[in-house]
């Protein structure tokens, strides 16, 4: 006969035993999953502490700046100044234009080919102290009609604004360039005003397209240097007198036909705007002016800043300070600005006058304009010493101080 002790002891033995075995299941299980996930945990903590990896598809090289954010750039809400979009802080464009290269060569002429070169040259630029850099894109190099554009510029275009956002630079895109007579086709020139105009708001219709959504596009400048017609005789050349091989300033018409010269500008600005705006409703716009544009007596372009104002979000005008004028300079600065718009000197360089009195001029005009581009052709300072041509010596006079200007600025 079994005792009752005994078998009440086995219950409770056996219990224990079974909890206990339960218990050593679940720290097993446990010690497994634990061995399992350890790899993984290892692979990313080391992750967390290796360098990031290169990226094999970046046309960066590992010394290049990223930015890993870009604010949209807007006018202030007084309309003195540029400013960031969200954070409200005040930009100011200290920039470089990109318009060629040592050789000549425009922009369309090789960032297909020597990309790699393009990338150089903007790292070169941050590396000077550029927030900002102005390109300058060839009617004729990205439309094959006058109804048509050529798809691949588009695509390079866009190749572009990456790079400038991975960069933390912004662009001035300066469009419908005719620099180098030899590209702009023929079949342009034959077009009637009114079909120049159309077929220019297309160029400017599929840029937008393509821009839209970067936040590393600073403004649009519809045409560099345009100027209307002043006499009653029609003109049979769209393009003014070329600067060495390259024709900068544009006629927008060749006959008023007893228009105001004011109204011919104005309606031009309205129906490019109004093709940027179709798809592109937050960047800026501005018109690159040549600095005889004020209504005064003697040389205007008939873009007189007073008339065209309100169809922009800001001026844009190009002043080259003469040798002991820097004052005529000065005034001309403070006219535009009169105008209550801000204000960007578009281009500037010591090309009559030394880096010095340049220097003077930037000073003193400071306090009425928002931002300041002055030129890059491909070269560092370094590059440029010795100096083989007086070019060569104003130009690295230039970037040294364009450089050492910078740092003083942030």
């Amino acid at each position: 006969m079994v005792n009752r002790r005994s078998v009440s002891w086995y219950k409770k033995h056996m219990r224990r035993l079974m909890t206990f075995s339960f218990l050593m299941a679940a720290v097993l299980l446990m010690l497994m999953l634990m061995l399992m996930l350890m790899p993984t945990a290892r692979g990313r903590a080391q992750e967390a502490t290796d360098p990031p990896k290169p990226n094999p598809d970046s046309n960066l090289t590992q010394t290049a700046s990223v930015a890993t954010s870009m604010e949209w750039i807007e006018v202030s809400p007084e309309g003195a100044y540029f400013q960031y979009a969200d954070s409200g802080r005040r930009f100011t464009p200290w920039g470089l234009n990109y318009d060629h290269d040592p050789s000549g060569r425009l922009l369309e002429d090789y960032w297909d080919a020597e990309w790699d070169r393009v990338v150089s040259d903007f790292e070169e630029m941050k590396s000077l102290g550029a927030n900002t850099v102005r390109i300058h894109l060839q009617y004729g190099r990205f439309m094959q009609a006058a109804d048509q554009v050529r798809q691949e510029q588009l695509t390079r275009l866009r190749r572009l604004l990456d790079l400038a956002e991975r960069l933390g630079l912004y662009v001035d895109i300066t469009g419908l360039g005719c620099y180098h007579r030899r590209d702009v086709p023929e079949w342009y020139d034959r077009l009637e005003e009114s079909e120049r105009w159309a077929s220019q708001a297309e160029f400017w219709r599929h840029v937008a397209s393509v821009a839209a959504d970067s936040p590393a596009v600073f403004c649009f400048d519809l045409m560099n240097e345009p100027v209307v017609p002043g006499g009653d005789r029609p003109r049979t050349d769209w393009l003014g007198p070329a600067f060495g091989d390259k024709h900068f300033v544009q006629f927008i018409a060749l006959d008023r036909r007893g228009r105001e010269r004011g109204d011919i500008a104005r309606q031009w600005i309205e129906q490019l705007v109004k093709a940027i705006r179709r798809h592109d409703r937050r960047h800026l716009i501005t018109v690159g002016l040549v600095p005889w544009s004020l209504d005064r007596p003697g040389l205007t372009s008939g873009f007189d800043p007073r008339r065209i104002a309100d169809r922009l979000d800001f001026l844009s005008v190009h002043v080259y300070p003469e040798q002991d004028k820097i004052d005529e300079s000065l005034e001309l600065v403070r006219a535009f600005a009169a105008v209550g718009k801000p204000l960007l000197i578009e281009e500037t360089f010591p090309l009559k006058c030394d880096i010095q009195s340049l220097e003077q001029f930037i000073d003193h005009a400071d306090p009425f304009v928002a931002g300041w581009l002055g030129f890059y052709w491909g070269k560092s300072p370094d590059e440029l010493q010795p100096p083989q041509t007086i070019g060569d010596a104003i130009t690295h006079q230039w970037l040294t101080f364009f450089q050492a200007k910078a740092a003083r600025r942030e």
